[in-house]
């Protein structure tokens, strides 16, 4: 079975001159152009806020990014993919009313490997009875405990099943995650849809943004905030900053003062997990992936991988990771990862995949400076951090994003409707 979360474009943009120092006027800045700070900008600009943009990458999306490094016809989603929760998702009525294609599955691998080899039909039974009592054990019953803590209760296969479900799910090692927190994420219909990343860029591609801008220091010491670029200095009356907690975490931008201490306190119980994915671009002519169907890769002592075979119809495997294996990937760069996920897809696919893989590409948002890992995890003990992190620092500095959203967290739905209720905030403090 592959797990979700509670169920197991190129965009034309404004071009911007260099920053100068400036007063604020009211002004707001936006610091990230990830789906939260797209849709805070969004939302301040239709209410007449006058409000600056700024991105550190060249193109704007964040972890919502449609790739074509394999070629136009074959782009595959490196970060989001999903629009989870459908039913209240923003998402939803969006892609539905730009035409977007989706795709359906049935939550089941129809091929499991363990060790290079096909899984027996009572291995396939076990690990399908781990599943089975799973969500019955991971709900909170006490003490905020770790995934893996509350599924010990189950036996050996429950464990296994925890962990991948963590891993394959949230990007990170059951250990170290809340299961208070992992049980208040909203729970829904998953709409896997083709290109999200370009739906996300098309759908703010008339908002101006400043792009390759990272911010280097939020000074909030003084009447107004001053943002520090390597482009220069601008004075807001408040900023918006929507940047991962990797970033955050980082030290690629400093705050004076500090951020006050319940703040600190509440990022010391977030982190990045590192869900990574691999994409292989396969010889038509040698192999029809569709027909075999998605595919598990279980390796004692390895990383479990997740291989969506022909996704929309395309020569494509994508291989899912997360975890310590993920980000041991990450570090060895993506020659290494390509040849590790083209070795297990051979062990899946025998002798038929021989010289199939055309090339390769991996989304390493581990290693990426501007995301620090795919999305954020709430540590055991920690599942209040997300909530504390949404008071104002000083009236002038509101953080905003996937990390804060509740329910909504880890997903592109959480960050957008955390942009715009960081906006509504600032709105209501500058009285407009």
């Amino acid at each position: 079975m592959r797990p979700t979360r509670r169920a197991l474009l190129a965009a034309p943009l404004l071009a911007a001159p260099a920053l100068r120092t400036a007063a604020s006027g009211g002004s707001v800045v936006v610091v990230g152009a990830g789906s939260a700070g797209l849709a805070a900008a969004s939302r301040l600009r239709v209410a007449g806020q006058s409000v600056t943009l700024l991105e550190a990458r060249d193109r704007i999306g964040g972890r919502a990014f449609t790739d074509t490094a394999l070629g136009p016809d074959c782009p595959f989603d490196a970060g989001a993919e999903y629009i989870h929760w459908a039913e209240r998702n923003p998402w939803a009525p969006i892609a539905r009313a730009a035409g977007a294609r989706f795709a359906r599955e049935d939550g089941w691998a129809r091929t499991l490997t363990i060790d290079g080899r096909p899984a027996t039909e009572p291995e396939q039974a076990a690990r399908r009875a781990g599943f089975s009592g799973l969500d019955a054990l991971l709900q909170p019953k006490g003490d905020d405990l770790s995934l893996a803590e509350a599924a010990r209760a189950g036996g050996p296969d429950t464990e296994r099943a925890a962990a991948g479900l963590s891993r394959l799910s949230l990007g990170e090692d059951p250990e170290r995650v809340s299961a208070v927190d992992y049980d208040r994420l909203w729970s829904g219909t998953d709409l896997w849809v083709d290109g999200y990343g370009n739906l996300l860029a098309r759908h703010f591609a008339d908002l101006p943004v400043m792009l390759g801008c990272p911010v280097q220091a939020i000074d909030w010491s003084g009447p107004e905030v001053r943002v520090e670029t390597a482009r220069g200095t601008r004075s807001a009356a408040a900023v918006i900053v929507t940047v991962p907690v990797g970033v955050l975490h980082s030290g690629a931008f400093r705050f004076t003062p500090g951020l006050p201490e319940p703040h600190r306190t509440a990022l010391d119980g977030l982190h990045m997990g590192a869900y990574t994915k691999i994409g292989l671009r396969l010889d038509p002519a040698k192999i029809d992936p569709a027909a075999f169907g998605d595919a598990v890769s279980i390796a004692t002592g390895g990383p479990t991988l997740y291989f969506e075979m022909g996704p929309f119809g395309r020569p494509l495997a994508v291989a899912n990771l997360g975890g310590d294996g993920a980000r041991d990937l990450c570090r060895a760069g993506e020659a290494a990862a390509v040849a590790f996920a083209t070795e297990r897809l051979g062990a899946i696919l025998g002798g038929k995949a021989r010289g199939a893989v055309l090339a390769g590409r991996l989304a390493a948002w581990w290693t990426d400076p501007y995301a620090h890992g795919s999305y954020s995890i709430a540590a055991p003990g920690h599942a209040e951090a997300r909530e504390r992190l949404r008071a104002p620092v000083g009236g002038r500095v509101f953080l905003a994003g996937e990390a804060l959203a509740g329910g909504g967290a880890m997903t592109v739905g959480g960050a957008t409707l955390e942009g715009e209720r960081a906006a509504r905030d600032v709105l209501k403090v500058l009285g407009a």
